[in-house]
């Protein structure tokens, strides 16, 4: 299937731009062609005429959608077999994902960074006026963008909640705070969400609350995950690939967890170097395409990396 096709069967947003530029040879002298490069991850059109893609995740790196010059070695194979794990276990709950089981060529040098997508589109509808696209989110914890509106006396989500409670308050049981997908995502009242997709909302969240005590189980503690919902050619909605991994979740170990060490087990450690070190003030000055500069020590970069591999290695057993 070629990019037109894809756009002709409305499966490709205008506000994406494609590219003409030449992707790996190994995928394009087998029929795989690029078309689009993302911040971490770039998409083939595949042989045939299915209505699916190749998904090829890179080294790359991103915070806060600030595009960088930086690689992190093997980030890219580690985030595509978590990216598995989660859709595994979702399936395994009776959910159906975007990722197929249908795999290329695993002789390929490049295949442990490769899923086949199917083509989708996002989950939408008109709520106080306005179509919009959504983002799930699940919460098990108090604390980020959620806990500081508490603190002002903010009600972002008409959940009612005290503002005496305190940073990482756990919930008795789990928070659903929805929000738009977009340039910025806007908090959308939490029961108008549920009551429009009841259904959709009440497999999430046993999904959420089944791999919360699993992967409590294992060692690990999710404090909050971000379900993003499409629909198929048949209009039955499915899950996307970043389900349940650390690039839609915060996973926090279990010991670091009990003894109140709060970093999550992801590029959190990037995010606070990027702080640190004031990389948004930074970027400001960057033109359309361009990657801002940073050094980062061999330190941080291990540390990212050690929080995928353990991640991998407690929840895919």
């Amino acid at each position: 299937m070629k990019i037109s096709d894809i756009v002709a069967l409305g499966l490709w947003p205008e506000s994406k731009k494609t590219t003409t530029q030449k992707g790996i040879s190994e995928l394009e002298d087998l029929g795989y062609n690029l078309f689009y490069i993302g911040k971490n991850a770039d998409l083939y059109t595949c042989p045939g005429d299915d209505a699916k893609v190749l998904l090829v995740r890179s080294d790359r790196c991103s915070v806060f959608d600030i595009p960088l010059n930086l690689q992190i070695e093997g980030k890219g194979i580690w985030q595509t077999a978590i990216s598995n794990s989660g859709a595994k276990f979702a399936k395994a709950a009776g959910i159906r994902t975007a990722i197929l089981d249908e795999t290329i060529d695993q002789s390929l040098t490049i295949a442990p960074r490769c899923q086949l997508m199917e083509l989708c589109k996002p989950l939408e509808t008109e709520i106080d006026g306005e179509v919009v696209q959504f983002e799930f989110i699940f919460r098990n914890y108090l604390t980020g963008s959620l806990f500081d509106a508490c603190q002002n006396g903010n009600d972002p989500y008409g959940l009612n909640l005290s503002s005496d409670l305190k940073e990482w308050h756990k919930f008795e049981t789990p928070i659903f705070t929805p929000t738009t997908k977009g340039v910025k995502d806007i908090p959308l009242n939490s029961q108008k969400v549920r009551e429009v997709f009841p259904e959709i909302i009440s497999s999430l969240e046993k999904l959420f609350k089944d791999f919360t005590v699993y992967a409590e189980e294992n060692g690990i503690i999710v404090v909050d995950t971000k379900l993003e919902v499409f629909v198929d050619a048949n209009g039955q909605w499915i899950l996307g690939d970043e389900i349940l991994t650390p690039e839609s979740s915060r996973f926090i170990s279990k010991e670091n967890f009990e003894a109140g060490n709060y970093i999550s087990m992801d590029k959190q450690i990037l995010r606070n170097f990027a702080k640190e070190n004031s990389w948004k003030e930074k970027a400001k000055d960057l033109k359309p395409g361009e990657k801002l500069d940073v050094e980062v020590p061999a330190s941080i970069k291990n540390e990212v990396l050690s929080g995928y591999t353990t991640i991998h290695e407690r929840l895919s057993k």
